[in-house]
């Protein structure tokens, strides 16, 4: 657009000859290779212009050939007990019960153990499926027919023990407030393939937030162009994507139009780039009225994809978010973060315990989950998608005994040392188990895999080094995995 290219001719008046020599070096190279290839073409030019002024990776150019182009992550909020799902323990089935060995408590912090509590054995019966024998629980039948097509690794670890820190630290690579999110950075890096449609988006279900708020898919301080854009299942997508009544749409788009120019002339008072992404992001959500309701509807879908998924249109679910997200990746959008609230298992009530809660957990994502998993493989998506499954931190082989009382529906504390995360597509092995805890699931002892592994194994599939995919602030590089994390190679086809 005309407005960009004389925006991006005032930005560069507004630095010295130095700071364009240090920042904008590559960034010459970038442009002669867009001409080359064509990417320096109209239809996303706004989209290269706002990378140049905000990134390194001004057109998009992963830093080595990715084998995913996109990402579908779900997040089970709460932390699912991976002892009833995945890490098939039978013998701390022998030990349940009994009191708690001390060796298990002395210096550990937990979030609501006190004293002496029992061990819990596993509370769902486990078979090995598929060719692979992966031990899936009687929780997830739909899933575990898609056992050949999982990597499991059972021995992830985190360092932090309650919800929202432990959230944090999983997508933004810190437990306290300000960083960017792992959508964020991917969508930093490599930009979008559609300028219609916001690069990172977020579906939320389960009636809540996850604890840690929307911050774990906010920009931090990259700019705000690049943080997650909430979509809902029921009701308007995006909070006032309709037009309002009384005002047409070529009325809006005057409007709009209208509040860029005074932009614009901000801009050229104080040559701030966040100013550029406030008028990107105008002229992304009128464009955004013609594409999201469409791709958002779902009520267009076939009657057996609809059965498929168990979606119903219309309704808030877990069920149609995965088939949401389907649609959104076909539609070329980079990051698709899904949050299911309610998997914290504490059984302090019948909604809470592993034998009432956590199996009505399950039965809401079980047959939406394996139909994504399906859905993507039938359409030749799931090579080039990358589906992450997982929560924040696992659950204790000993029952919870909150104010030293043993709750009768029986539930697991935080656990921050073993806990269970899948990955599928976008090229990683299927069929294989990676990681091992020890016989009661308590700590991991063999390849065990930190969170900070987790996003760097994630940016690699993407292209993308995750030590160098930095932005400078307050005088220092940073990027999503700080001065940690290493790819777990293993489980790469």
């Amino acid at each position: 657009m005309k407005l960009f290219d004389e925006l991006q001719h005032t930005y560069h008046r507004h630095h010295t000859r130095r700071h364009f020599l240090q920042q904008c070096a590559t960034g010459l190279g970038a442009f002669a290779m867009g001409a080359l290839t064509g990417c320096g073409s109209s239809d996303g030019q706004d989209s290269q212009i706002m990378n140049a002024l905000a990134g390194k990776n001004i057109l998009g150019i992963p830093h080595f050939a990715p084998r995913a182009k996109r990402v579908i992550f779900l997040h089970m909020a709460g932390a699912p007990s991976q002892l009833e799902l995945f890490d098939y323990k039978p013998e701390l089935e022998k030990l349940d019960g009994l009191d708690c060995p001390p060796s298990l408590l002395e210096g550990k912090r937990f979030a609501f153990i006190r004293g002496v509590p029992k061990m819990l054995g596993p509370q769902a019966t486990f078979r090995q499926h598929g060719e692979s024998g992966a031990w899936i629980s009687d929780n997830l039948p739909h899933l575990a027919k898609s056992a050949d097509d999982i990597a499991f690794l059972k021995a992830c670890h985190t360092d932090q023990f309650n919800h929202a820190p432990a959230q944090l630290l999983l997508y933004t690579g810190f437990a306290n407030l300000g960083r960017p999110s792992m959508g964020s950075w991917v969508t930093y890096g490599l930009g979008s393939e559609n300028n219609n449609l916001p690069s990172f988006v977020v579906l939320v279900s389960g009636g809540k937030t996850p604890s840690a708020g929307k911050s774990i898919w906010g920009s931090g301080f990259l700019p705000t162009i690049y943080q997650g854009v909430q979509c809902r299942s029921k009701g308007d997508p995006v909070l006032y994507v309709s037009d309002p009544v009384g005002m047409p749409r070529n009325l809006r788009k005057r409007t709009i139009e209208a509040i860029n120019r005074l932009n614009e002339e901000h801009y050229q008072d104080v040559g701030d780039p966040e100013i550029l992404t406030r008028i990107g992001q105008y002229e992304m959500a009128y464009r955004m009225q013609m594409s999201v309701p469409e791709v958002m509807d779902i009520s267009k879908e076939p009657e057996h994809i609809l059965n498929l998924y168990g979606a119903e249109p219309g309704a808030a679910s877990f069920a149609n978010n995965c088939l949401l997200a389907r649609k959104l990746v076909e539609n070329d959008v980079r990051f698709v973060q899904l949050f299911d609230w309610g998997w914290d298992a504490h059984g302090t009530g019948a909604d809470t315990g592993l034998r009432g809660g956590l199996q009505e957990k399950c039965r809401q994502i079980d047959q939406a989950t394996a139909a994504l998993l399906t859905d993507l493989k039938q359409r030749g998506l799931l090579e080039e998608t990358l589906v992450v499954w997982g929560g924040e931190f696992g659950r204790t082989p000993m029952q919870e005994n909150r104010n030293g009382k043993i709750n009768p529906f029986k539930g697991r504390d935080h656990h921050t040392e073993a806990f269970t995360t899948w990955m599928a597509g976008g090229g990683i092995k299927g069929g294989i188990s990676h990681g091992e805890t020890d016989e009661i699931g308590y700590y991991g002892i063999k390849d065990r895999v930190h969170v900070h592994d987790i996003q760097a194994t994630v940016l690699h599939q993407l292209g993308l080094d995750h030590e160098k995919l930095t932005f400078q602030f307050q005088g220092r590089d940073y990027r999503l995995t700080d001065v940690h994390g290493h790819v777990v190679k293993n489980i790469l086809a």
